[in-house]
């Protein structure tokens, strides 16, 4: 988190750079003068510890929301109540946003994807219900006394996520807790211990009761972490992955015995690794959840494409364009917004189009059309088709690197001489309606089809060989031969 500069030295323990800010002192004198406890709780306490930004300041107290609203009136620049039914209330003090929690149990009944709340009484209790042990850690205020009953410490020195009861009763009171290891496996590089991979085999199938929203948020946050390999290896050992994202084990194929085919799913996770690598240099956000998810799904259409040929050669032809329907369908069952669903499914789609540019070469109708139909996609696509290179023949990859390179350039060079960026046709729909005689409807829009593809074809023109190309294309079309017939 972001210290100011009234931020105060935590107690022995912590590493001696930790420090929080003093608001989260007086918040605790101010629930201790009311008679109640107040402590810091969950991610902070860890991230304290990791020297991470947690960006979060969250509390637990024995307070209820109404109690804690009271407590905050006159303190909080403002607060808020919209997580009240959850037990939790918010508060805004200068530059920092707090939200206390009363101590709580949540449950899933078997059959229910919503969490029965029940508030608790005390501390331990709270921390008892919490997923891991590393997030069962709280500073009691105004005090900073560090509370770890179930050696959340240990199992932050040591890299291992364990829960602080039995993993069956956690992942049972709230199934989303197994995808929430394999987030944290990528956000922290940690391993899971035994007992919990264990577990998350044995009740994978539970995970079902989840909402698609939470399971999504979950994925997100597990693709966009420092080792996603770490979080969807396990998912995929776990058997969780076959329920929510049934594509990526798919991609384990069983490889031909004369070994003519990479193992897609280890390459799939390599080129992920790689685009945020890149992102750095091509992408608009960081980490960014389009790119990754483009990377790590490019080839889920091999497994129904992947045929082996009369001279043993195995060929996955057309299957960007069946991964790029099976995106689809997966984003939207995951209920990703219409935006990134879009998005990666187009990268998806055209991942395959750079190859042959290094053999035979482009023609900058090629090339015009390459960036036109990349979009504002651009950028992601050099980042995904650079990193789709997993090749371990040196020659090949400087090869195909060498290509790319040139690729971008003349994309480059062509769009300064053009505004590639912002090609449209040399008439727009207004004049071509007013050169034919036309009313608004289909034909109109065949026409600007028919102009724009000219324009990638042979670049810009001037308005009246534009108009001239218009003349004859209508000349050919049915609509004109029938008007003239009349």
């Amino acid at each position: 988190m972001e210290l100011s500069h009234d931020s105060l030295a935590l107690p022995p323990g912590f590493p001696a750079d930790a420090s929080l800010p003093a608001v989260v002192v007086e918040l605790g004198e101010r629930f201790a003068g009311a008679g109640h406890e107040l402590s810091l709780v969950g991610g902070p306490v860890r991230d304290l510890f990791l020297g991470r930004d947690s960006g979060d300041l969250d509390f637990t107290t024995d307070a209820d929301p109404d109690a804690a609203e009271a407590v905050g009136a006159g303190w909080a620049d403002a607060t808020w109540d919209v997580g009240r039914r959850f037990g939790t209330i918010g508060f805004r003090k200068g530059g920092w946003q707090l939200e206390v929690t009363t101590y709580r149990a949540e449950q899933y009944d078997p059959e229910s994807r919503k969490p029965q709340v029940a508030f608790g009484d005390s501390l331990e209790d709270d921390l008892f219900r919490r997923d891991f042990t590393v997030n069962a850690m709280a500073l009691r205020m105004p005090e900073m006394a560090l509370v770890d009953p179930h050696g959340g410490v240990r199992d932050l020195a040591a890299g291992v996520l364990r829960t602080p009861g039995t993993p069956e009763d956690s992942f049972s009171d709230d199934p989303l807790r197994m995808l929430r290891a394999a987030r944290f496996a990528s956000q922290l590089g940690f391993e899971v211990a035994p007992e919990v991979e264990a577990a998350m085999t044995a009740m994978a199938e539970r995970i079902a009761i989840i909402s698609a929203e939470r399971v999504r948020e979950e994925l997100v946050k597990l693709v966009c972490g420092a080792h996603p390999r770490r979080g969807l290896d396990l998912l995929v050992r776990t058997g969780l992955a076959e329920h929510v994202l049934p594509e990526l084990p798919a991609l384990k194929l069983e490889t031909d015995e004369h070994h003519r085919h990479k193992d897609v799913y280890d390459h799939s996770l390599t080129v992920l690794e790689q685009a945020a690598q890149l992102e750095a240099e091509y992408s608009p956000e960081r980490p960014d959840v389009v790119l990754r998810l483009a990377a790590l799904l490019h080839d889920v259409g091999k497994p129904a494409t992947r045929r082996f040929e009369k001279g043993g050669a195995v060929t996955f032809r057309h299957h960007e364009n069946v991964g790029a329907k099976l995106v689809r369908k997966r984003l939207r069952a995951l209920k990703f917004d219409n935006d990134t669903t879009k998005a990666v499914a187009r990268l998806v789609e055209l991942h395959m189009r750079f190859y042959g540019y290094g053999d035979a070469g482009w023609t900058d109708s090629a090339v015009r059309r390459y960036a036109h139909d990349a979009g504002d996609l651009l950028p992601r696509l050099h980042a995904l088709t650079r990193s789709d290179v997993t090749t371990r023949n040196r020659r090949k990859a400087e090869t195909l690197a060498h290509a790319y390179d040139d690729l971008e350039r003349r994309i480059a060079e062509i769009s300064e001489a053009e505004e590639m960026a912002a090609v449209r046709p040399d008439l727009d729909g207004e004049k071509i309606m007013a050169l034919l005689g036309l009313r608004p409807g289909p034909v109109v829009g065949r026409a600007y089809r028919h102009l724009l593809e000219w324009r990638l074809d042979e670049g810009p023109h001037e308005a009246d060989v534009a108009e001239a190309e218009l003349r004859r294309w209508w000349a050919e079309q049915p609509e004109a031969q029938e008007g003239a017939e009349g």
